[in-house]
């Protein structure tokens, strides 16, 4: 793994934050990391970051390039009968940390965009101004144009209850193959 580390301060800096001037930038690349943490690592690493004392913000930028990070839930089984978790593998091909003079951090991926509004498909389709006809028979009713955006909130909130009745799903099945891991729907 490569790591490059660089700090600057001064008038230099304020390329990056007017914050920067004063109290610095840290830029830090980190490149081909693999590696593998317990779950009680980074359970127990809360009382290390924890300070009673309020630090000043350094703007920084970390930036993490083809990264691999394994994790392992060593914690006491609940059913001594279950084969145990399987490990979760976060593999990254680059990611940016960055902290600016407020002292948020900011999560970004490569290629990532800020979007001022997402737009729905359906209005992206040119839509008559008078009528959406529910059907081409004669004498029907259309859906006037100003239901149709009810009809998207509808649409949006069945998607949302199907997703978590998926998810439902995927736990109660995960829980039953504790008790038999070869159980298949």
């Amino acid at each position: 793994p490569e790591v490059c580390l660089r700090f600057e301060l001064g008038p230099n800096a304020a390329v990056h934050s007017p914050l920067a001037v004063q109290n610095g930038f840290l830029h830090m690349l980190v490149h081909s990391y693999t590696a593998e943490f317990l779950m009680s690592f980074l359970t127990n690493l809360a009382p290390f970051l924890e300070d009673e004392i309020i630090p000043e913000v350094i703007p920084m930028e970390i930036e993490v390039v083809d990264a691999k990070i394994t994790l392992k839930d060593d914690s006491p089984q609940v059913y001594p009968t279950s084969p145990g978790p399987v490990p979760i593998t976060l593999a990254v091909d680059r990611i940016i940390v960055k902290r600016r003079d407020d002292g948020v951090f900011y999560l970004t991926g490569e290629g990532s965009r800020k979007q001022e509004k997402p737009e729905p498909v359906l209005q992206e389709q040119k839509a008559p101004a008078e009528c959406v006809l529910a059907a081409p028979a004669a004498g029907t009713h259309g859906l006037q144009f100003k239901e149709v955006p009810e009809l998207q909130r509808e649409l949006q909130t069945m998607k949302i209850a199907l997703a978590e009745a998926n998810m439902d799903k995927a736990r109660l099945l995960q829980e039953v193959r504790k008790y038999n891991p070869l159980f298949e729907l």
